[in-house]
């Protein structure tokens, strides 16, 4: 079936059925209101928590569906597939679970987290490449070799229609529903989402988010076909794809009605927004569509609308940086080089200045040889814990008040 032969009620219907498909086997998610993400907003904001599918993400929809789709000759001889990890764990949990045998191909620098996660499933994990172009071919090759079935995890109709399901839970969880912010990768979950919406409810506005590093749908809708864009690295991995696919663009093309980017920064601090705000721990990918709202960078205003976070598989090395640098982005982890006689007692006079402003000393390191300081003094790198901008700007008049010179490191 080609987008030339497939009609609008062709896909919704493909959507209904992949929902009966998948039901009871696939989390049903809830999709709460969110008064603090209104308020930071000025949107009446409702999450739709695909993080909290068995494995961590929305991609199980599309696999399951595309799974129970197979043939007796297909299932028999094994399943392949290619991913940064969603779709990967996605396939091994439901294919293992059919009785199917599984090989994933994985980008060299996939994070262990997803790579584990994907071998605990049942799967053979191959890890090939510097991202997921590069994965995906030799996948194919793999699938010609082995003769292996291929499941795309976006350029597939039955993939697409599994992930639209989560259209149709959002036009019942929110009768109220005015639009409905998605994260792109290779155009999957847009498309589906959009099409089950669009065709039952038109004036619900879709918006599409890609990381700014790679735009490839904003470059395809640009060019009017898929284009290429050069490769980059993002902490949003789940929608690192540098070429949307050929059944997607068209579906995108002709439902969504706004795509915007959002930078790496956006997208770390919506992670930790989530993760402090909501209590919710979110990926990349998963936090791009939360990281267009908080910008503003739609032109949705004040409307009812749902946010997909669609995955919740993140390194912890990688969130315990994000945690880092969103603290010092606050102002509430600062680290100051202070100069100070080097005699005694000079350290504890300091310290008091510190404790009268109620800061938290974290770590102290000395240097008497560097740093430029003339003999008989020295040089302290003091890293504090503070309240936020105003509580460290309130610490550090209080540091020149007291006669010491300082200066910011970031």
């Amino acid at each position: 079936m080609t987008i030339q032969n497939i009609s609008t009620v062709d896909m919704l219907s493909s959507v209904r059925e992949a929902a009966q498909r998948i039901h009871g086997a696939i989390y049903y998610t809830p999709c709460p209101y969110s008064a603090k993400l209104s308020e930071l907003t000025g949107q009446k904001v409702y999450l739709k928590l695909e993080n909290l599918q068995r494995t961590g993400a929305f991609k199980e929809r599309g696999a399951l569906n595309k799974i129970l789709l197979l043939g007796a000759e297909e299932r028999k001889r094994g399943v392949i597939a290619a991913s940064a990890g969603n779709h990967a764990q996605a396939v091994a949990c439901h294919a293992t679970k059919h009785g199917i045998r599984t090989t994933i191909v994985m980008p060299a620098a996939t994070p262990l987290v997803k790579v584990m996660a994907t071998q605990n499933y049942g799967a053979e994990v191959i890890l090939h490449g510097a991202n997921y172009d590069e994965a995906c071919g030799h996948a194919l090759e793999v699938a010609a070799e082995r003769g292996l079935t291929f499941l795309h995890p976006f350029d597939d109709y039955a993939v697409i229609a599994g992930q639209g399901t989560i259209g149709l839970e959002l036009l019942e969880q929110c009768p109220q529903l005015e639009a409905v912010v998605v994260p792109i990768g290779g155009g999957g979950l847009i498309a589906g989402v959009a099409a089950a919406v669009k065709e039952s409810r038109p004036a619900v506005k879709i918006v599409g988010v890609q990381t700014a590093r790679l735009p490839s749908m904003v470059s395809a809708i640009t060019q009017g076909r898929p284009v290429t864009v050069p490769t980059a690295s993002t902490i949003a991995d789940g929608i690192a794809v540098r070429r949307v696919g050929e059944i997607t663009f068209p579906l995108v093309a002709k439902y969504v009605d706004e795509i915007v980017t959002v930078e790496e920064e956006e997208i770390a601090s919506a992670i930790l927004t989530l993760l402090e705000r909501e209590k919710l721990l979110a990926e990349g990918a998963g936090a791009a569509a939360t990281a267009a709202l908080l910008q503003h960078k739609t032109a949705l205003g004040a409307r009812h609308t749902a946010v997909l976070v669609c995955g919740g598989n993140i390194d912890v090395s990688l969130l315990s940086r994000i945690i880092e640098r969103g603290l010092v982005k606050d102002g509430r982890l600062v680290r100051l080089r202070v100069h100070l006689a080097d005699r005694p007692g000079a350290l504890v006079e300091l310290s008091s200045v510190i404790a009268g402003q109620k800061a938290n000393i974290v770590e102290l390191q000395f240097d008497r040889a560097y740093y430029g300081v003339s003999l008989g003094d020295t040089a302290i790198d003091i890293t504090l814990e503070t309240r936020g901008t105003q509580h460290l700007a309130d610490l550090l008049a209080a540091i020149v008040e007291a006669g010491y010179m300082h200066e910011r490191i970031l």
